[in-house]
């Protein structure tokens, strides 16, 4: 029929066909970003409590005493227990036998190209140390090797005067040692007690060795010293078979401290290993004991006894007119290295030049002692002093406390 639509007829035609529509609804867009943030979640009460205990707690810890220490020259970084009655800690008593001998061992090995020097002050004045310590470094061409090592009395802050001297002396090797353990090891039942407490000042020196059995060759000068030279020259010194090295002091001379008669007929009569075979030189001079040398392993076991018999034997007691005890000088007659006469410690400065000589007098002002009758007769004040000590160090280390 004509005009009807015919739907076959469509698929060769250029008509297209509509699609119908799919009925799967579209998926909701997304919730958009809201504005707001939600805070944070409330920690409990009791657990913002004990985070802030905590705190304090590590805090106060800080607060304690240390209680070990490792040895800088332990391979093994081991923690040895400190032990706050002496003044430098020691190693544990659990070692071995092995593990002793092996820290003994590379304790030696260690020392090697070490330099120890050894002072010591009865009345302490770190201004004094503190020029001792500073001509001393500034005249050695390796000052660090140089070890110091300052006897004190122990009723003085041996902390409170280490920590002085590092803060002037911050690149330094330095320690302070009390005289308690000294006293202990030197003041036996056996030993003349009351001798050794008034002449401690004077057989410190001889007694290092029985301190610390490390040291092999070491130096002890006496505190009230400028070095002007170099002290590692000394250290080069053959001591051959004597186990001391000293100047000799020639304004001082044996016949002027001790009576000739007496010591003739010590001689006749006591057959002591330690008594001359010849006979004593009255015009023979005295060593300078300000300045020593000393080679541990070649001296005397006895030689603090010895001593105290030389003082018993001729009576000398415990009190004497002058600085010059004749017990150490008959201990050492004949038995002693001379040094170089530039070594001699000089008495006053004006009376020597700076270039003649490698030991001067500290010629500052001095902590004066009740029981100093020296310092307190000694007003001259020089100026060598200041070249090793700055006005603002003098005004920290003149106050004793």
């Amino acid at each position: 029929m004509a005009g009807s639509y015919d739907p076959s007829a469509s698929s060769g035609s250029g008509l297209w066909r509509r699609q119908p529509s799919s009925s799967t609804p579209r998926p909701p867009p997304a919730d958009p970003l809201r504005a707001d943030i939600d805070p944070p979640p409330r920690p409990r009460p009791a657990l913002q409590s004990l985070a802030f205990g905590l705190i304090v707690l590590l805090g106060c810890l800080q607060f304690l005493p240390a209680t070990h220490f490792r040895d800088p020259t332990d391979p093994h970084r081991n923690w040895i227990p400190l032990d706050p009655n002496r003044s430098q800690p020691i190693s544990a008593n659990s070692r071995t036998p092995e593990k002793e001998e092996h820290s003994a061992v590379t304790k030696r090995e260690a020392d090697v190209g070490k330099l120890h020097i050894f002072s010591w002050m009865d009345c302490l004045d770190l201004r004094v140390l503190a020029v001792l310590a500073n001509s001393t470094l500034s005249s050695s061409r390796h000052p660090e090797n140089i070890f110091f090592h300052f006897f004190v009395s122990e009723t003085e802050d041996e902390k409170l005067s280490y920590y002085k001297l590092k803060v002037f002396l911050p690149r330094s090797n330095l320690e302070i040692i009390g005289l308690k353990e000294v006293k202990e090891k030197l003041i036996s039942p056996t030993s003349e007690g009351e001798f050794i407490e008034s002449v401690l000042h004077e057989i410190v020196p001889f007694a290092i060795p029985s301190i610390n059995s490390r040291m092999n060759k070491f130096l002890y000068v006496s505190p009230n010293t400028i070095v002007k030279g170099n002290v590692e020259e000394l250290f080069d010194v053959d001591l051959g078979s004597y186990a001391i090295a000293a100047a000799e002091d020639c304004n001082r001379r044996l016949g002027d401290y001790v009576n000739f008669e007496v010591l003739n007929a010590i001689q006749r009569t006591e057959a002591k290993t330690w008594v001359s075979d010849k006979p004593y030189d009255k015009d023979a001079c005295l060593p300078d004991f300000n300045v020593l040398l000393f080679d541990a392993r070649k001296l005397d076991n006895n030689l603090v006894d010895v001593i105290a018999w030389w003082n018993k034997i001729l009576n000398l007691g415990t009190q004497r007119p002058n600085q010059v005890n004749p017990a150490i000088a008959l201990a050492f007659y004949g038995r002693y290295l001379k040094l170089p006469a530039f070594w001699k410690h000089h008495r006053s400065t004006p009376l020597v030049r700076e270039n003649e000589t490698n030991v001067l007098p500290f010629d500052g002002p001095k902590r004066v002692c009740s029981n100093d009758k020296d310092q307190q007769q000694n007003f001259d004040h020089g100026s060598l002093w200041k070249t090793y000590l700055t006005p603002k160090f003098d005004a920290v280390l003149s106050h004793t406390n």
